[in-house]
């Protein structure tokens, strides 16, 4: 008898999250190494609102086309897509990088360029902490060839 393969990814996740327990790693650093899909738990505006992670981590949100990324001390909110030829990136926990499926560029947790095709750094959203929370700008990207300084301010530190 076949298992569905949804079963089987959710054993699998159980499996490795087991794995890392076993190993001594505390269950919220476990958690937070894999990226969490989540969507916004409010708006202002036009504006997705996020509660500032809890620890460092990456969190996507498909809807809005938001990478939510806390890591050392800072929140940074980039655009999905790379900006070599828009295709949705993925985080690689091993190497705590991202990279484009299509042609292989990769990226630091903070955006920045490391190797591949494309030019430029990810490009980043504006973004501002209110209380527990952060608003990200969706209408205020930065591309860091275009407008440097605003891309360099485009983090919450925390």
């Amino acid at each position: 008898m076949t298992r569905p393969r949804r079963e089987f990814l959710k054993e699998i996740g159980l499996a490795a999250m087991g794995a890392l327990l076993l190993a001594g790693i505390p269950a919220e650093v476990a958690a937070a190494m894999e990226p969490r899909r989540v969507t916004a738990s409010g708006r202002v505006g036009a504006d997705p609102t996020y509660p500032v992670p809890a620890a460092d981590g990456v969190q996507i949100d498909k809807v809005n086309e938001v990478i939510l990324v806390r890591w050392q001390n800072s929140v940074w909110a980039f655009n999905l897509s790379c900006p070599h030829q828009r295709t949705a990136l993925r985080w690689t926990e091993a190497k705590h990088e991202f990279q484009c499926p299509k042609h292989k560029s990769r990226y630091q947790p903070d955006g920045t360029f490391i190797a591949g095709r494309a030019t430029r750094n990810m490009d980043r959203f504006s973004i501002t902490r209110t209380g527990t929370d952060v608003i990200v700008h969706v209408g205020a990207m930065h591309k860091s060839d275009a407008d440097q300084s605003s891309w360099s301010a485009s983090v919450v530190k925390l």
